[in-house]
């Protein structure tokens, strides 16, 4: 029956919405740089929010390591929003 298909489209959607928080905090480590790694050492996924707790996240944020010109943010958003558009095309 099409709504059977329906539910299951949207069940698989909702699943694979669910996630993206835990691929966007993995994203946004990968892109916090590293020298002695307090950085990634201090950044946490809470429920949905990633939280960079450490004095100088602003700051590594704006582009001040070589290792991230772009920041952290900037780059997981954009993620976030391919990732997003990915999976309500059904991939």
């Amino acid at each position: 029956r099409m709504n059977d298909k329906i539910t299951g489209a949207l069940k698989a959607m909702k699943k694979k919405l669910a996630e993206v928080p835990n691929e966007a905090y993995k994203e946004f480590v990968k892109d916090t740089p590293v020298r002695s790694g307090n950085a990634r050492r201090n950044t946490h996924l809470q429920k949905n929010t990633i939280n960079a707790d450490y004095p100088y996240a602003k700051r590594l944020n704006e582009g001040y390591s070589d290792q991230a010109p772009s920041g952290m943010v900037t780059p997981t958003l954009a993620f976030v929003k391919k990732r997003v558009a990915a999976i309500l095309k059904g991939k």
